[in-house]
Formats: C-alpha cells, structure tokens, sequence
C-alpha cells in the first residue's frame, strides 16, 4: 500500500463521517469533539505505516478511534469536569424526523454515556449495523462475547432510560 500523505488524506477525507460519529459518542462538548478528532487523526497518522492489510482500512480506523476515544476519556476523567450537556449538543437535526424522534434520541444518547468506554464502543459498533465478527476484531474479543455483552448493554440501557424518565 502506498502510505503516502496524499493516501492518509484521502482515506481521512473518505471515513471522516466515521471519525466524527465516534467523536459524538465519546465527545461532551464541541470543542471535545474537535480536539477528539484532532487526536484520532494524530493517531491514525502516526499508526498508518502499521496497517497490514489482514482487514479492511475501516476496520482498522475503527480500534485505533475507538482506542484512542477511550484513552482520551480516561485522561478527562482524571481532570475535574467543568462543562454540562446542553440539549442542543445531544440533538442531531433531521428535518423529517418528529419532535418525539429528536427527544428519544437524546435520551438514548444520555443512556449510552452513562455506559462504560468499551460498552459504549461496542453499542456503537452495534449501531453501525457491523457484524458480531467485525465487532470482535476491531474490539479484540470473541464474536461470542459480543454477542452476550450486547444484551447486557440493551438491558442496562433500558434500566437507565426507565429510570431517567420514570417509564
């Protein structure tokens, strides 16, 4: 493969949706979510000359993100939070969606922050619509254990959305 920068920015330009759907998930703020990409992308960089080709570019950009998503948080999580959520940096505008649709989202994007890191990369994934084997290569666990870990994550999510809104 050529690991030129020209090829780096291409492969960027081309799975940038990707990056920053990670950046929303693991993200709080803005500037969270600017400062994650900038970092994912460092990292993707200075990782690219690593990329063998035993799978697919995205499933590679997918554990590096990820991985350096979760890093990032567990350094946040040392430092005092300062900022909150306000309800217009959980929604995601989509003019035919309803009122009802916009609300249910956030709710459900509230519910998968309260999940642990590695839970909240595998719903994620989930989401993604990836398989339980492209769940498990980019994770580095059995597609059996995904399988049984995505359970538990839809249990816990609804226990946290019945509890947050009294359903």
């Amino acid at each position: 493969m050529d690991y030129s920068e020209e090829t780096f920015e291409k492969l960027i330009f081309e799975n940038q949706q990707l990056i920053h759907k990670i950046c929303n998930i693991y993200g709080t703020s803005l500037a969270d979510k600017e400062d994650l990409f900038q970092e994912i992308t460092i990292q993707l960089w200075k990782t690219f000359d690593s990329f063998q080709h035993k799978s697919k570019f995205s499933t590679w950009l997918y554990r590096v993100a990820l991985n350096t998503a979760i890093t990032q948080k567990r350094k946040e999580n040392r430092r005092p939070d300062t900022s909150s959520l306000s309800d217009g940096e959980m929604r995601i505008p989509n003019p035919k969606s309803t009122e009802t649709d916009e609300e249910d989202l956030a709710a459900l994007r509230l519910a998968i922050r309260q999940l642990k890191k590695v839970d909240r990369a595998i719903i994620f994934l989930y989401l993604e619509e990836k398989s339980y084997q492209e769940i498990a290569d980019i994770i580095g666990i059995t597609p059996k254990n995904v399988g049984v870990k995505i359970v538990r994550i839809k249990a816990k999510l609804l226990s946290i959305l019945k509890k947050d809104h009294g359903k």
